[in-house]
């Protein structure tokens, strides 16, 4: 078993192991001290792992609820976390109890979101099912709601008290979930550990988790709140998110922050903001993992999602570009540029 630890301003404590959902009871109630707790998962997720988690709670004897969703993005929305909302205020949770979020980013977000909320913040737990959630979005503290002006608009920095990560849950992902985490992976590896990219295409789950993991941490520990380092996390996401939302969630975001992060590495090559040869590197490490890399969006529709990006501050929106493979920085478009920094990277 791995762990790790998040130096955060609330430290919080990473198990990576298979199996250990099984056991995760005394985990959650050793973190948390909490008597009682909410399961929020999705309708997927429950039918595979709900009971394994119910049954550990109750070994160790915590009392708990569950409430669940649709599975799927389109439900990371405020209708959604309303009636979760208001169906915690009369489950009997008081402020000394948590809660814990099972399943992939959505749950996560979700459940992070809402512990983050309510009674003005509980203490919550990250069990992630998915690669995705692995290796990336269960690690950090950021939780968010989708608005219909564009991804995870709405949200909240609350960082878990643990995260307890049972990779044997890969097994029941089909090839799209697959290759959604690894995308994940893939960017950790670009940012600050390029080693990672050979154990993605060598299938070393473990170490995959455990190095995706250690780089998020050490970016998370620098900047917790986001401001300044952190965002090089986001490399890929500019153009990916706005991918994903036209596609109206129907892919996987993994896979078009996939794209996203090759059409950044292009628009950043072509606007000579780069030239250490990454986008050859990712072009190839991305095809032999088994992407298709095409972008059937116009400029103009994705400017339409790339002008509410998050990551747009005042006159301007940062951006994420390899400086040398295996290590990213952050550059500023000014919004004048933003239509052509979008045609660099999109167009062939």
């Amino acid at each position: 078993m791995t762990k790790l630890t998040v130096k955060t301003s609330e430290p919080y404590d990473i198990y990576i192991s298979e199996g250990i959902l099984q056991k995760s009871g005394e985990l959650i109630g050793e973190s948390t001290g909490a008597s009682k707790v909410a399961i929020i998962t999705d309708s997927k997720v429950d039918s595979l792992y709900g009971s394994t988690l119910e049954n550990t709670l109750d070994e160790a004897g915590i009392n708990h609820v569950k409430f669940t969703f649709p599975n799927g993005e389109k439900s990371k929305n405020l209708g959604t976390y309303v009636d979760l909302m208001e169906k915690l205020g009369e489950s009997g949770l008081n402020r000394s109890d948590a809660i814990v979020a099972l399943g992939g980013g959505v749950c996560g977000d979700m459940g992070g979101f809402l512990a983050a909320t309510l009674f003005r913040g509980i203490k919550y737990v990250q069990v992630p099912t998915t690669y995705l959630a692995s290796v990336d979005s269960s690690v950090g503290g950021k939780t968010g709601m989708d608005l219909k002006a564009g991804k995870n608009l709405a949200g909240a920095f609350w960082q878990p008290s643990i995260v307890i990560c049972d990779y044997s849950t890969f097994s029941s992902l089909d090839e799209t979930n697959i290759l959604s985490g690894k995308a994940e992976a893939i960017k950790s590896g670009m940012i600050g550990d390029i080693s990672i990219l050979d154990d993605v295409l060598r299938g070393d789950t473990e170490e995959v988790i455990r190095k995706s993991v250690t780089v998020k941490k050490q970016v998370v520990e620098a900047d917790e709140r986001d401001t300044g380092e952190r965002q090089k996390l986001n490399f890929g996401h500019t153009i990916g998110h706005s991918i994903e939302q036209l596609s109206s969630f129907g892919l996987a975001h993994g896979i078009a922050v996939a794209k996203g992060m090759l059409a950044e590495t292009r628009a950043a090559e072509r606007l000579g903001i780069s030239d250490c040869g990454a986008y050859d590197y990712l072009s190839r490490v991305l095809t032999d993992a088994g992407y298709d890399l095409s972008i059937p969006y116009s400029v103009d529709e994705i400017m339409k999602y790339a002008v509410n990006d998050k990551k747009v501050h005042g006159s301007y929106i940062t951006v994420v570009y390899p400086d040398q493979i295996g290590h990213c920085s952050l550059y500023n478009v000014d919004k004048a540029d933003l239509k052509e920094y979008v045609k660099a990277a999109v167009e062939n």
